[in-house]
């Protein structure tokens, strides 16, 4: 019984919010650096998504309604997570990737992940850390700035 009471403290405990989400990744549990909720998340790809949409129909109409942003969207994702961090739904929300050491993301996991994050599957199949497949894959986890 006790054992039940002490399990959503513990990193890998239950509970629907997990406090402990990246604490076993070395990461803090709250504050800066801390892995990123779901509102934040969700609110920076609409950020991310809206931008897309608009660049599309302004520079690329020829590429159609959803194929354009799309595409703008890969580009934005690649060239920013990868070169600093953040997208601009990232900044606008205050989260940003990084490598599980802490360290920039780098072109080829930038890459990679957007890739598996444009599937939409892999970004939805999350572990106790808020991390998607997209993101176990690359090596890399969406925190606070």
């Amino acid at each position: 019984m006790a054992e039940h009471a002490s399990s959503s403290a513990r990193p890998g405990g239950t509970g629907g919010e997990h406090p402990g989400a990246g604490v076993r990744l070395g990461l803090p549990a709250t504050g800066r650096g801390a892995v990123a909720g779901w509102g934040r998340r969700v609110l920076g790809l609409l950020v991310d998504w809206v931008a897309a949409t608009l660049i599309a129909q302004a520079f690329l109409p020829g590429l159609g309604r959803e194929i354009g942003p799309l595409a703008v969207l890969v580009v934005m994702h690649v060239l920013l997570v990868s070169t600093i961090g953040t997208s601009l739904g990232h900044a606008v929300t205050g989260i940003a990737v990084r490598t599980l050491d802490g360290r920039p993301v780098g072109f080829a996991r930038g890459t990679a992940r957007t890739l598996l994050l444009v599937l939409v599957i892999p970004a939805v199949v999350t572990d106790p850390d808020r991390r998607g497949l997209h993101d176990r894959a690359a090596g890399t986890v969406v925190v606070r700035r």
